[in-house]
C-alpha cells in the first residue's frame, strides 16, 4: 500500500508532535524518518485494519497454541468432593 503523507524528520516529528497527533486522529497517516520509516495511525483506523486483516481472537489463539501430546489426567470423581451441579 503506498501512502502519500508527507515524511516529518525525527527532529521536526519532535518538535510537532502534538500536530502530528491531531492530524493522525483526523485521518491522515503520518510517516515519520527516511531511512526507517514509521507510521503513526489514530487508534480507529489500527482497529479497523486488524478487523480488516482478521485478527484472531484470545480465546481461538489460546486453543490453537494450547500443548498438543501432554498427559493429562484429570482427579478422580469419588474425591468426596459434593457435585455443585446435583440437584437435590
Amino acid at each position: 500500500m503506498a501512502i502519500s503523507a508527507p515524511v516529518w524528520s525525527v527532529p521536526d516529528a519532535k518538535a510537532k508532535l502534538s500536530e502530528i497527533l491531531r492530524r493522525a486522529r483526523d485521518g491522515e497517516r503520518q510517516v515519520i524518518g527516511a531511512q526507517d520509516p514509521c507510521v503513526l495511525l489514530s487508534m480507529a483506523e489500527f482497529e479497523d485494519l486488524q478487523r480488516k486483516a482478521g485478527a484472531i481472537h484470545l480465546g481461538q489463539w489460546l486453543v490453537e497454541n494450547a500443548p498438543r501430546g501432554v498427559a493429562f489426567e484429570p482427579p478422580p470423581r469419588s474425591s468426596g468432593r459434593p457435585n455443585a451441579f446435583d440437584v437435590e
